[in-house]
């Protein structure tokens, strides 16, 4: 067995904070769901995350015009510049702190980004720009009293409107232009959420938190801008200038009183130049004023053309509600806004009527964007972990995706692979397809935390125990709850088991100490086993068709093996140091895998009762230390032990996690370690660091253990509550421990699943370029198997690409051979060859258009390997059932569709001949009139379909 998986992709969370963007083309919207990032694609309905990471969240990103480059920031201020082409980080760039807005500029030449109360400008890599090293600095401003918040770029790439939380947005430019002067613009009360220019214009509109929309017009147009010189330092302005200034200046005295200023600023009509905060005393202003006076440009000026309050439609519902997000459609003038109260507004400017608008939850819509035509918005809510493409003209979804909003509990894979079942502490039971990463459908029926899921060997159903005392039966056809299994009083249920014919169902209680035994068919209780002596956390059935042995573990430490048809009161007891937390069987049902609380993994013989192998894994963990916890991360180890334990698809090895950021790989036999993955590599996680930051340790003690309340945040702190491990914390701002819930190989052994703090990991084996030979000698070359292919020497040809084990050879000799000589060529070919020719069938024939093709040779290799003792593998056969059914399941759906259309045709169609025949035998006649050819048409329309019933009817019987 190999171990060379690499991270596949993110499943179960979808968003967690910062900006959402579309690509150029507007197929695919790009998400930061925590220190990774996620791309799903719109037009195939695919979800693909990248393999890179960042060492915290990730917070602000964009991407460039040309969908090239994305430059990522993560909320410490470390910048990433991606190539979206390969995948790789070309370059990183530390800013030393967060990072509100990230805009590249029209042409791709500059991208902007906020930094505390400055902007900088860097010029973007390419041939537009001249440069091709990052993060370049063009131009830096420190332009605001407070932090910037939001970044705008004019559609000349020259001019930026910069909004901030001292409730003003500037005018800048990049460079020195004529006919320009850095301008503020100012009226709003509270801190600006968005500013945007028109398109080929410099007009502005801004909206502020609460809800204040103003349109600004500007006395020059865009195309009158032009490059221009600075002037050198001692030239000055003439008298007659600077007294023009200061009658302006004068006169922006006037509108600066609080009380009189919005009556004053509905008479004016220009403002020359208005200051956003008005508590600046007069000196500050007059500074600002010599400075503006240096260089005098008349002719620049802004006009405020109205003000609108878009908050009171949604102040309506809600007096708190409050705009969080704001994006607008250049071209076709629409704009979104988006409310702390999970509402969103679209109005179209410059008229500002409501054109559709839409509750999607009750929880803060963090980011809103459209994509390049318009029609579609994305909207990410990062409390539920939510994101909504949604098309406002139609009114409906493309895509409505959510993860379990308060963490995954548990996971399991189908029978075939091709899905994944998880649960969560939201009481929500979702199944994802793994092929394109989308949970395609969502049980809310559990009213409490879900602890277990469980797939039937027949994948028609799956089952799921929760602590609300249900457990559930759905069927995967139909996607409905159809059996509710309960007990005669209430128990909150920890584990659940299904055996392997889908008869019996098992569940243990957690806080009653018994097991509960119901039948599928009758949705009776059959039986109520009684023995162990504390919380029953771990059930397992026999993966053996034939057999009805069931293994229960519990915190009494002590390992229950029954026989739940024969004898159902009957067991044996295996006596273990610590409490049991996990058991997992082994694929041939002989042997079983006990996790213990020591760190301990024990494996025993079902039949002999007798032990096997031990595993020694604790060490392998390697401790941590949380921000508040006052033991050392040695210390911490000795309470760490593995809660998910899982065998490989051919019962070598065994796959373990728990609370730590590792995921061990063991040898069962040979006790050792084989491999460790590192899930994670984010700080923003708890339990990540090996020592405390000597920084935060002062003469008080550790400062994180000392409470941070801010009373603009609601009394919020950054500490947990005592004795609260999971869920809701009571909207603390507290940092999630790492830690591994469940783990599960796919039944094929290709792939891996690892429910987790981050999400639901996916790692499955490289497909890429990997130089594997077996049984290689010098003479075997490419070259050498290509001759062989002129000469007609199939099965040489085959047996030397088998042993350079590279699948593009591969496929090219087996496409090569011809249909008749199929059998021939497979009875030449050794034991091992025709098993790895087997593998590389299974693998290829799900994507494959050949099907007839290589199902003829699926049907040769089983029936000549099928005669043979040991030969295949458990792992191949489930690899090549997968490939098959995932190809019938796309031809059936085409099959149906083509069937049911030539149906419908057949059923309305009648040809000209016919109709013109049974015209004649009713007699018609050019000489009718048109109401009695009428009439004559109807009755042959009707016969003919009559006809047609009675020919499908014939048909059936």
């Amino acid at each position: 067995m190999k171990f060379a998986y690499k991270f596949s992709n993110l499943l179960g969370s979808v968003y967690r904070k910062g900006s959402l963007i579309f690509s150029p083309d507007g197929n695919s919207v790009i998400s930061p769901v925590g220190n990774r990032i996620t791309i799903f694609d719109l037009k195939s309905n695919k979800s693909q995350t990248l393999s890179l990471e960042s060492e915290y969240n990730y917070s602000a990103l964009d991407l460039s015009p040309n969908g090239c480059v994305l430059v990522a920031v993560n909320e410490i201020g470390d910048a990433q510049m991606i190539s979206m082409i390969s995948h790789t980080v070309v370059h990183r760039y530390k800013f030393r702190t967060e990072v509100k807005a990230l805009r590249f500029s029209p042409d791709g030449q500059f991208f902007a980004a906020c930094v505390n109360n400055a902007v900088i400008v860097f010029r973007a890599p390419g041939e537009l720009s001249g440069t091709y090293n990052s993060f370049v600095v063009q131009r830096a401003f420190e332009i605001a009293y407070d932090e910037t918040t939001f970044i705008d770029w004019a559609s000349n790439s020259t001019v930026l409107a910069v909004g901030s939380k001292d409730n003003s947005i500037r005018v800048q430019g990049v460079m020195y232009l004529n006919n320009f002067r850095p301008f503020i613009l100012g009226g709003h009360r509270d801190a600006i959420v968005g500013c945007f220019f028109e398109e080929k214009s410099l007009d502005v509109n801004t909206i502020s938190k609460d809800g204040l929309l103003m349109l600004w017009e500007c006395s020059v147009a865009v195309d009158d801008l032009s490059p221009g010189h600075k002037p050198l330092p001692n030239e000055q302005p003439t008298s007659k200038k600077v007294k023009s200034e200061e009658d302006d200046e004068d006169k922006e005295d006037e509108l600066e009183a609080d009380e009189d200023y919005e009556k004053s600023a509905k008479d004016a009509d220009i403002f020359e130049h208005v200051q956003g905060d008005s508590n600046k005393d007069e000196e500050e202003r007059d500074a600002l004023g010599r400075v503006e006076v240096k260089q005098p440009k008349k002719g620049f000026r802004y006009k405020r053309l109205a003000r609108h309050y878009l908050a009171d439609e949604a102040r309506k519902e809600n007096h708190k509600a409050v705009v969080t997000a704001a994006a607008y459609h250049k071209h076709l003038k629409i704009l979104i806004t988006a409310y702390s109260t999970g509402v969103f507004y679209l109005h179209e400017l410059p008229d500002v009527t409501m054109i559709h608008s839409l509750s999607i939850s009750d929880h803060r819509i963090e980011s809103v964007t459209f994509n390049n035509t318009g029609d579609w918005l994305a909207l990410g809510v990062s409390d539920l972990g939510q994101l909504l493409v949604w098309e406002w003209q139609s009114e409906q979804y493309v895509m409505k995706q959510q993860g379990h909003s308060t963490g995954l509990n548990c996971v399991t894979y189908s029978p075939d692979g091709q899905m994944l079942a998880t649960g969560g502490l939201d009481g929500k039971v979702k199944l994802w397809n793994i092929s394109n990463g989308f949970c395609f459908v969502t049980f809310s029926e559990h009213s409490s935390s879900v602890t277990a899921v469980e797939f039937s060997g027949n994948k028609k159903f799956f089952v799921s125990s929760s602590l609300d005392g249900t457990v559930r039966a759905y069927d995967i056809v139909r996607y409905r709850n159809f059996r509710t299994f309960t007990s005669p009083e209430p128990v909150q249920f920890a584990s659940v088991a299904v055996d392997q014919s889908g008869e019996l169902i098992a569940a243990g209680g957690q806080d009653v100490f018994e097991i509960y035994l119901w039948s599928m068919k009758l949705g009776r209780l059959l039986e109520v086993l009684s023995g162990h002596e504390g919380p029953v956390v771990t059930l397992a059935f026999s993966p053996v068709a034939t057999s009805s042995t069931m293994v229960s573990g519990s915190w009494d430490r002590s390992v229950r093996i029954w026989d739940c048809l024969e004898t159902s009161g009957a067991h044996e007891t295996i006596d273990i140091a610590s409490d049991v937390v996990c058991v997992a069987f082994k694929p041939n049902g002989e042997e079983v895998a006990v996790s213990a609380l020591n760190g301990h993994i024990s494996i025993f013989n079902v039949k002999t009762v007798q032990q096997v192998a031990s595993i020694e894994g604790r060490n392998d963990m390697e401790g941590s230390k949380s921000t508040g916890d006052l033991s050392s991360a040695k210390k911490n180890l000795q309470g760490r032990a593995f809660t998910s334990i899982c065998y490989s698809a051919d019962g070598e090895c065994l796959l373990a996690g728990g609370r730590s950021k590792y995921v061990c790989i063991y040898n069962v036999y040979e006790a050792i370690l084989l491999k460790k993955f590192q899930i994670t590599q984010n700080r923003s996680l708890d339990g990540m660091e090996e020592y405390i930051n000597r920084k935060n340790i002062t003469e008080f003690g550790n400062m994180a253990l000392v409470e941070e309340r801010e009373q603009l945040e609601g009394g919020n702190v950054s500490i947990k509550l005592p004795g609260v491990a999971r869920g809701d914390l009571a909207a603390r701002s507290h940092k999630p421990e790492v830690n591994v819930f469940a783990v599960r190989f796919s039944p094929s052994g290709q792939s891996w699943a690892a429910a987790s703090t981050e999400g639901l990991l996916m790692y499955s084996l490289n497909k890429g370029i990997v130089f594997d030979p077996y049984q290689l000698s010098v003479e075997i070359t490419p070259k050498a198997i290509r001759e062989l292919l002129k000469k007609l020497d199939y099965s040489a040809a085959l047996i030397m690409s088998l042993k350079l084990n590279e699948n593009n050879l591969i496929h090219e000799v087996i496409e090569k051979i011809p249909y008749t000589n199929i059998d021939l060529v497979i009875q030449s070919l050794p034991d091992e060859f025709a098993h790895r020719c087997l593998k590389f069938v299974a693998s290829i024939v799900a994507t494959s258009p050949h099907i007839e093709f290589y199902l003829r040779w699926s049907n040769s290799l089983l029936t000549r390997l099928g005669q043979q003792e040991n030969v295949l593998t458990q792992q191949t056969l489930v690899t090549l059932h997968q490939s098959l059914n995932r190809k019938y399941e796309a031809l059936n759906k085409i099959c149906d569709f083509n069937k049911y259309t030539i149906q419908v045709l057949k059923s309305i169609g009648i040809s000209e001949e016919q109709a013109e025949l049974a015209k004649k035998e009713c007699g018609a006649d050019d000489d009718m009139s048109d109401s009695e050819l009428m009439l004559i048409d109807n009755t042959v329309a009707t016969e003919g379909r009559y006809s047609t019933a009675r020919d499908d009817e014939s048909d059936e019987e």
